[in-house]
């Protein structure tokens, strides 16, 4: 990573049942671990609220849609 800041990371929580959900689903996609899974989600779960927050052609529903199905958001 010539030139490139040394990237810095965090630990988050989530619930085990979502972290062994997610695990078993990635096992037949190109993710190496649930870690890299969500940090791929989180971009763009992010990337496309700021796009609606520039107004964006994304609605909304379409982003909670998605954290809801993640596990983040409550039925």
């Amino acid at each position: 990573m010539a030139g490139h800041a040394k990237r810095k990371y965090t630990t988050i929580t989530i619930p085990t049942a979502l972290f062994d959900n997610i695990e078993r689903l990635i096992g037949k996609t190109g993710f190496s671990s649930v870690s890299d899974y969500a940090t791929y989600v989180l971009r763009e779960t992010v990337a496309e609220l700021e796009m609606e927050k520039r107004g964006g052609s994304k609605q909304k529903g379409t982003v909670m849609e998605k954290l809801r199905a993640l596990g983040y958001l409550g039925d």
